[in-house]
Formats: C-alpha cells, sequence, structure tokens
C-alpha cells in the first residue's frame, strides 16, 4: 500500500517508537540514531531517564517520518539487544483519545533534508523569486517628528521549488520580522538585516513545500502529487505581479506569516541564504 509523506512535524503514533529497556551509556541518543536510522529517516530521537516508580534506566521516543519504516524498524528491533547487553523492548506508541496534535510546517533545513532523502540531491531546485524590504520605515517607527530607536524590520520572500523529474513547481511566500534595538547602529542594522532576510527565505522555501505531497510506493518508488488543499491566491499571480505584491492592498502582509517548528539552527547569521539552483549538466 502506498504512504503520503508530508513536509509537516510528524505527529502520527504510527510514526512513533517508544524503547524502553535502555542501560545508561555516554552518547545514548547517538546509538539509537545509529540502529533506527538504518530503517529510513529519522524526524527526532529522544532519551529520558525512567520515572523513579519504573526503576533506573532510559526509554525513549523516536519518530519517523514514515508510518512503514517505523513498523520495519519495531519488528526488526523488538526483543533485540542491537548496542547494549540486554535486549530492547520496542513498540508502536499508542494513539492517544481526544488529544488533537498542533499540525506544523518543517523548518526549511528539515525540508530540504526531506527532499534529499526521497527526491535525491538532484531531483529539486529553488530559486528565490523576490526578497523585499517591507519595514516602512519612512512612517510608522515616526512620532512627533522623530525617529524612534527601535525598529521593526520586515522582509517578503516568495521563493519557487521546482521537481523536474516530475513536472511539479510550487511557490512560498513568506513574511519575516524583527525589532532593531539600536537603528543608528550599522553593525546591529546590518546583523539584523541578514538574519530576517535569511528566515524569510526559510519560511517561504518551507511554504513552498507545504504543496508537494511524497507518495512513497510498496516497491520504494516515489511519486509526487500537488497538495491544491494548500493553494494560495499568490500562486495564480505571474513573477512580475508577485514582485510588485507589496503594491496590490488587497494583499495583507499577516497571511504570509508561516507558523512552523522553530530550530535554533535556523537563526545562524553566517550561512547563505538557502536557495539553490539544479547543477549544470
Amino acid at each position: 500500500m502506498a504512504e503520503v509523506v508530508e513536509f509537516r512535524v510528524p505527529t502520527g503514533s504510527a510514526q512513533t517508537l517508544l524503547v524502553w529497556g535502555l542501560e545508561p551509556e555516554l552518547g545514548l541518543e547517538h546509538s539509537l540514531f545509529s540502529a533506527f536510522s538504518k530503517f529510513g529517516l529519522l524526524y527526532s530521537v529522544r532519551a529520558h531517564r525512567n520515572a523513579a516508580v519504573a526503576g533506573p534506566g532510559y526509554y525513549a521516543i523516536i519518530k519517523f517520518y514514515s508510518a512503514g519504516d517505523a513498523s520495519r524498524a519495531q519488528h526488526a528491533c523488538n526483543g533485540q539487544r542491537l548496542f547494549q547487553k540486554s535486549p530492547l523492548k520496542v513498540c508502536v506508541c499508542t494513539k492517544q483519545k481526544g488529544f488533537q496534535h498542533q499540525v506544523l510546517a518543517l523548518n526549511s533545513n528539515k525540508c530540504q533534508e526531506l527532499a534529499n532523502h526521497y527526491l535525491g540531491f538532484n531531483g529539486w531546485s529553488s530559486r528565490i523569486i523576490t526578497l523585499q524590504n517591507v519595514s516602512g520605515f519612512g512612517g510608522e517607527n515616526e512620532e512627533l517628528g522623530k525617529t524612534l530607536q527601535k525598529r521593526s524590520m520586515k522582509y517578503l520572500c516568495a521563493v519557487e521549488v521546482t521537481l523536474p523529474n516530475h513536472g511539479v513547481r510550487t511557490r512560498g511566500v513568506a513574511l519575516s520580522e524583527a525589532d532593531i534595538e539600536n537603528g543608528e547602529d550599522p553593525l546591529e542594522f546590518v546583523t539584523a538585516t541578514r538574519r530576517v532576510q535569511k528566515l524569510a527565505v526559510g519560511k517561504a522555501l518551507s511554504s513552498a513545500f507545504q504543496k508537494i505531497l511524497l507518495v512513497v510506493l510498496e516497491n520504494g518508488k516515489v511519486a509526487v502529487e500537488y497538495n491544491s488543499t494548500q493553494e494560495e491566491l499568490t500562486d495564480s499571480l505571474t513573477e512580475e505581479e508577485l514582485k510588485g505584491l507589496v503594491q496590490v492592498s488587497e494583499f495583507s502582509l499577516e497571511q504570509f506569516d508561516l507558523e512552523e517548528e522553530v530550530v535554533l539552527s535556523d537563526l545562524s547569521v553566517d550561512d547563505e541564504l538557502p536557495s539553490r539552483e539544479m547543477p549544470s549538466n
């Protein structure tokens, strides 16, 4: 049976394994990652100390993107010693009734990792259509003719993701914002600009991936479908119209504030903007 994998934080019980009977050791999460990543791409590995009533030792929660990968890992690893002296117990987490998980978009780094895993590094490309400063420094930060020291910087970004082998092309538009405590400090201004630009590009890239569904077939091949439920008004615009988006009054900037998971590595100022083109042949 085919399985659909989305560019979202996995929340399904079928994608989550509970591992217990773990012995304390240095680098426990690394050992778990090495053992379970053989069965498929992992979203996260978290080890925790047992509650006092459960006795000494540790347990772990391991999240896969694919329920099929999680099931194979459970059957192969349950009752096995793997990297320790005593056998482990591994089960698929049971569904919690009445508990609603918040569905979050994957951050841009995770999106790229997932795309590389299923499509291959050369199976997709991205490019920035437009990256615009929409801060409005000239008006919104002035009071009684004086410019405030603290300024708000906003960037709007549009990104296109292309999957050439599947004939799929999607766009994402996102807004990023940050406050500048001292607008007169050139270094702080440049640092904040780079940070806000990088966040806007990352969020737009993540938004574009939300419109892609990966269909993993039983033979391991991957098909791609366009997720029309995530379609936005901006998808019907031409590139020139998209570049002039901020001049179109009927569009509210707040609608592009994508709700995604926050990962500290996304906030690095030193990295290049996360845009990539297909390598030339």
